[in-house]
């Protein structure tokens, strides 16, 4: 056993500050979440507008922007068919706006954080052990900062969905600057381009490709945590899991996530093919 006099624990000091935020923080805790809240609903509403063969439409369309191929375009056309056939259509809309709520939060604190790390080193120190941090915590840990904070319902999901799925697109916007070759940097200082020109008009175009995969690999891992944020009310096919879980309803879980999975292939093979797209053509030297 390991001696009790040399135990130290920190619980007590991270509950103090916890209630210090609450009473502190109040007021901003209750405007970040009506500013999440009516940014949902907005989403929720206006996707709930739109027809079942208008998303049909809008897949096929993409899919065929994106890949350029016929067999990849009517297959992921026709997948969400299987979603209402399941009768999960409406459920599937609900877990569609917080997985965009979450990645819209995501990419727009993300980018300017990647950038931030890539141009300051005093900064990057500070970030990437934090990132490091997010990354290997396990995902159910970021719900109870989440309820703590928002209570129950659909803002602590969105909320705990964007802590889990911001760390790719920071990492890969990082990346995909400190990519760009230093005789391209050179060549644009040379011809006069100050720091922000220089970040502008030719780091992140030629960071674009890496940024679109960190946003692929945000999108994607904000679909997985959306069904653990059913734990707290996020709804959508995620609460469906876990109520078949609850009643070890084996069918019920499996039409539930076999709907997730068509989620998750659709967005990923959109979102991967708009990445393509950005990729520089290779120079063949043969």
């Amino acid at each position: 056993m390991f001696p009790e006099a040399l135990e130290f624990h920190v619980s007590g000091s991270i509950n103090n500050l916890v209630e210090w935020m609450l009473h502190t923080f109040r007021g901003f805790f209750d405007w970040v979440a009506e500013a999440i809240l009516g940014m949902l609903m907005f989403l929720n509403d206006a996707l709930s507008i739109l027809p079942w063969w208008a998303y049909l439409l809008i897949v096929c369309i993409l899919a065929w922007l994106t890949t350029r191929r016929v067999a990849t375009t009517v297959t992921l056309t026709l997948l969400p068919l299987i979603i209402g056939i399941f009768g999960l259509w409406e459920l599937a809309i609900n877990t569609l706006a917080i997985i965009l709520a979450a990645a819209f939060i995501s990419i727009l604190v993300g980018i300017p954080l990647g950038v931030l790390i890539a141009e300051s080193p005093i900064a990057a120190g500070f970030i990437r052990p934090l990132l490091d941090l997010m990354q290997t915590m396990p995902s159910f840990v970021y719900l109870i900062p989440a309820v703590i904070f928002f209570g129950l319902g659909y803002v602590p999901a969105v909320f705990a969905t964007i802590i889990y799925s911001l760390p790719p697109i920071i990492r890969l916007t990082d990346l995909g600057l400190n990519q760009v070759s230093e005789d391209v940097i050179e060549a644009a200082l040379s011809c006069g381009a100050t720091r922000w020109q220089l970040l502008r008009e030719v780091q992140l175009p030629l960071a674009v490709p890496s940024i679109l995969a960190g946003i692929n690999q945000t999108t994607m891992m904000a679909l997985a945590m959306v069904v653990v944020a059913a734990m707290i009310g996020g709804g959508g096919l995620g609460y469906e899991v876990l109520r078949a879980i609850n009643r070890i309803d084996v069918g019920s879980g499996f039409e539930a996530g076999i709907s997730v999975v068509i989620l998750a292939i659709i967005i990923d093979r959109l979102t991967q093919g708009l990445a393509k797209r950005w990729e520089p053509p290779t120079v063949n030297n043969s």
